[in-house]
């Protein structure tokens, strides 16, 4: 009897242990593919589309907020902190895999301080550029009864400038085109050469943990002392796509023809200051260290 019922346990345990097995490896499988689908679509490049969606959602929908409540729920410090935290949380989810740039002015100038490959520099920026028109129709889809009820452009078509600066830059009336290339020069430089030196690991570099923590207080700082002329774009993905999207939403041309073609500025403007940013940190400070990493 006693052999009989050893043999049942033996038979039950040999079963569930060749289940488990099958079961594992089942689901390590799924994994491997899962993982082999991510390597062969490009990794970093997914990484920075979601990191530089994330920026978008936070940054964008902090302006909606602002505008829509007509500041009843937030003023310009919580726009600058929307902008700085988006970074941040950017920053933390995909440091560690494509440096985060979230900005094809960053990518810029980290192919032309050859930190990163040239060969790349295509799929950040189509991976950065997309993020930004996702999120943007994301945040469109979310605000529109707000912007409804505050242009009412569903009975009357209207689509105003105010509210297309929403998802993208415009200048005060009395700031020129020059003056505003050169604040997103300026803004944009100032990004870059901070992000360069926080990132120095031969400098004062912060623990790794704190770095998307302090890159965020930068761009907060940027915004709080150069945003008033332009609303501080320097981010040519960040102000481009979510233009192009109020234009296929039905702003039209008016948001890539006001004040004098402004557009251009905060695509090109940004990609000069950045790699002016790099540079001067790289000649003035990293060409100095006694040491190499």
């Amino acid at each position: 009897m006693s052999s009989d019922s050893d043999y049942l346990l033996e038979q039950i345990a040999s079963t569930n242990a060749s289940k488990e097995p099958t079961n594992s490896s089942l689901l390590i499988k799924i994994r491997e593919l899962w993982k082999q689908a991510i390597y062969y679509a490009g990794k970093d490049y997914i990484a920075e589309f979601l990191a530089t969606f994330v920026l978008m959602i936070f940054g964008t929908g902090s302006v909606a907020q602002v505008l829509l409540s007509q500041n009843k729920f937030g003023d310009w410090l919580s726009i600058n902190l929307s902008w700085g935290f988006g970074v941040t949380f950017g920053c933390y989810m995909a440091m560690g895999i494509s440096g985060a740039h979230m900005n094809p002015a960053v990518t810029l100038a980290m192919v032309v301080l050859r930190r990163l490959s040239w060969k790349k520099i295509i799929g950040y920026w189509i991976a950065q550029y997309l993020a930004a028109f996702l999120s943007s129709a994301i945040v469109f889809g979310i605000y529109y009864d707000a912007l409804e009820r505050f242009e009412n452009f569903t009975d009357t078509g209207h689509r105003s400038i105010a509210t297309a600066g929403i998802w993208a830059t415009y200048p005060q009336e009395f700031v020129s085109n020059v003056t505003g290339f050169f604040d997103q020069v300026l803004g944009t430089f100032l990004l870059v050469l901070g992000v360069v030196a926080i990132c120095d690991g031969c400098n004062t570099e912060p623990k790794h943990g704190l770095k998307p923590f302090m890159i965020g207080l930068l761009v907060v700082a940027i915004g709080a002392t150069y945003g008033y002329n332009c609303g501080y774009a320097i981010n040519p993905a960040r102000d481009f796509s979510p233009r192009l999207f109020t234009f296929c939403a039905g702003w039209g041309t008016q948001v890539f023809t006001h004040h004098n073609y402004w557009f251009w500025i905060p695509i090109v403007a940004p990609s000069i200051g950045g790699i002016l940013g790099g540079l001067t940190y790289v000649l003035l400070i990293e060409l100095h260290h006694t040491q190499n990493y």
